[in-house]
């Protein structure tokens, strides 16, 4: 491939494959720096690459952490918050999430620490089972997030799929949640 992907392209490609088409095929810019919680989400992690730098959760058996880890393989890069690397050996991905904990977990951000983990074991080459999400809106709450092989192997595919659709110029299928179509962000030139 002749593209990179960040998490975020794939999350964009699983709420509707036509993302894809029109940000890489089309080249037609979202304007996501309007968002009020992209703006404040940059924001915190800023911030919080800038607080306790030296802290570790060693309730989850944190033994060392390296901050704000711009990663990259043959296919995916981005910033991840913290590498935590744990007691067993093993590592995991920390993300902060400005948003209050409600008992149900995003699959958008389940996703990103999929992506995480497969970056961490290209950069690092130490498996990773775990990640975890800090809800800054609920006093800091730590959620553990489970990563097996079968969730790393769904972005793959993922990645996989986008490939199709960019290197084969390929109009996909819009999604079939038609309520997304309501707030994206390319719907005046999208035909349904």
């Amino acid at each position: 491939m002749n593209f990179s992907l960040t998490p975020s392209h794939i999350i964009e490609y699983l709420f509707c494959p036509r993302f894809t088409y029109f940000e890489y095929v089309l080249r037609v810019p979202q304007q996501e720096d309007k968002f009020y919680k992209v703006k404040k989400g940059r924001d915190i992690h800023e911030k919080k690459s800038r607080e306790n730098i030296d802290y570790l959760r060693r309730s989850i058996g944190v033994v060392d952490k390296k901050v704000n880890q711009y990663l990259t393989s043959d296919v995916l890069r981005g910033e991840v918050d913290e590498v935590l690397t744990l007691e067993d050996g093993s590592m995991a991905p920390l993300d902060y999430k400005f948003a209050e904990y409600k008992d149900r977990i995003f699959d958008t951000y389940k996703t990103q620490l999929y992506c995480y983990a497969l970056l961490i074991e290209s950069n690092y080459q130490k498996e990773v089972n775990k990640g975890y999400l800090v809800y800054v809106r609920s006093k800091n709450k730590l959620v553990e997030i489970e990563i097996g092989q079968k969730e790393k192997d769904k972005v793959k595919s993922d990645i996989e799929s986008i490939a199709t659709i960019i290197e084969g110029n390929v109009y996909p299928k819009a999604t079939r949640y038609k309520k997304r179509c309501l707030t994206c962000t390319y719907r005046n030139i999208c035909t349904k």
